[in-house]
């Protein structure tokens, strides 16, 4: 019989249940079997006749983070996250010279997967714009999503060629983990590959991920025209721009057909009231990215208006290229300091974030059901843990400090019930190593 090893804390968070003080899972054949008080779980065990190998941790055990967004390729490009720019095309006039320069693409990923790992992140939503780049997320053993960059194609090339080059390098991608299309955003693509995109992805029952929101370009402005902007076979956003009109780039990919449950976004900065509703009734998710928006000079995103509008959001940390590291816990600090200073006041910031950077990253992607599902604890869910240095004292004193400092603080991380990192503290207290 399968081996069975019983994980406890002095806090699990299953993110779909309350808190457990003295918590622990049961974990076999890379699945969670038991959630529960750690007497409990230890002793349904027992009237099983299952043994099982005991591991506590005196801090947090809580699901493996899930970043809803990141260009695992640009790890090498550090440089230029360390700089500060006035907006977008500031930061993209630094950015172009040193991508141009010669990469290692494959390692420079695999690098930025071993980060994410040590951080405690098991699935990840990964952009990939040069194929060298493709196998970081497989290769590291990373649940998630593998999504093939699609930008600066004009209608005529896409014709052309465009398609036929999309779908073959669609085809390339390995898998597992999942794979995707990611139509980079509204202004670098025309409207053939925008309208045909999630065509190609529907057809094979896979993924979109577009950046939305994130350039002051996308936001609406009041303008004139009365007649609709679909009735005048306007190419591109930009001819929409140069004709006057003022609709939005979120309304805009919503009448392509480019949202919907099966699509979420990054960023979501520059979205008015009417662009969040049309999110929410797509059912289209939003992977929030601060730290990011800060280095690039980008407005803060709204997010106090998404948290009391209810809408589905994750977190991400970007690149390197554009923040300081690859820790999520970074941004969803970031994010609790955002939405108190735009005025969140309810008690219950702190659990909402915190679900936003496991479950939200993974219902985002489609990965919160199924018999793949991740980014809580449950019965039948991959065993997908984190293990957090951090004292355990009143539940929800422990889980502020958690979401506010908890950068840094990852010991552990197992992925589908293997330990794949152990930090020196971890290793001590339980004598397991990765």
């Amino acid at each position: 019989m399968t081996a069975v090893t019983l994980y406890s804390a002095a806090l699990v968070v299953p993110v779909t249940a309350p808190p457990i003080v003295d918590g622990a899972i049961a974990v076999r054949d890379g699945r969670i079997l038991h959630v529960g008080e750690r007497r409990w779980v230890a002793g349904s065990l027992a009237e099983r006749g299952l043994d099982a190998h005991h591991v506590h941790w005196p801090g947090v055990l809580m699901p493996g983070l899930v970043n809803a967004h990141t260009h695992l390729q640009y790890t090498g490009m550090a440089e230029v996250g360390r700089g500060s720019y006035q907006g977008f095309r500031d930061w993209v006039a630094a950015f172009n010279p040193v991508y141009a320069r010669p990469h290692d693409w494959a390692l420079d990923s695999a690098a930025g997967a071993r980060q994410m790992l040590e951080a405690g992140t098991t699935a990840v939503a990964d952009i990939v714009t040069d194929l060298e780049a493709m196998r970081a997320l497989h290769d590291a053993g990373l649940h998630g999503i593998t999504y093939w960059e699609v930008i600066d194609w004009t209608n005529e090339e896409w014709v052309e060629r465009g398609r036929a080059q999309v779908e073959a390098a669609l085809d390339a991608l390995p898998s597992p983990p999942g794979t995707g299309l990611s139509p980079h955003a509204p202004y670098s693509l025309e409207i053939a590959p925008l309208l045909e995109i999630p065509d190609i992805v529907r057809e094979r029952g896979s993924r979109i991920h577009i950046h939305l929101g994130e350039s002051a370009i996308e936001r609406e402005f009041a303008h004139a025209s009365t007649e609709p902007w679909q009735l005048r076979g306007l190419a591109s956003l930009h001819e929409l721009r140069q004709a006057g009109y003022g609709t939005s780039a979120t309304d805009y990919v919503d009448h392509l057909g480019v949202l919907g449950p099966d699509c979420h976004i990054a960023h979501g900065v520059y979205m008015t009231e009417k662009d969040r509703a049309i999110l929410r009734a797509r059912g289209t998710s939003v992977a929030l990215c601060p730290r990011s928006n800060a280095v690039i000079g980008l407005d803060e995103p709204p997010v106090a208006a998404y948290l009391e509008e209810g809408s589905p959001i994750a977190v991400g940390t970007d690149s390197l290229s554009s923040a300081p590291s690859l820790d999520l816990m970074d941004d969803v600090a970031e994010l609790h300091r955002i939405a108190r200073a735009q005025g969140y006041a309810k008690d219950d910031l702190a659990e909402r974030l915190l679900s936003a950077a496991t479950l939200g990253g993974a219902h985002a992607m489609g990965l919160d059901v199924g018999p793949e599902r991740t980014g809580y604890l449950a019965v039948g869910a991959r065993a997908d843990l984190a293990f957090f240095d951090i004292p355990v004292t009143d539940v929800a004193e422990t889980v502020t400090t958690l979401v506010t400092a908890g950068a840094g603080r990852a010991a552990a991380t197992v992925v589908s019930g293997q330990v794949r990192v152990a930090r020196p503290s971890f290793t001590e207290h339980t004598g397991v190593t990765s």
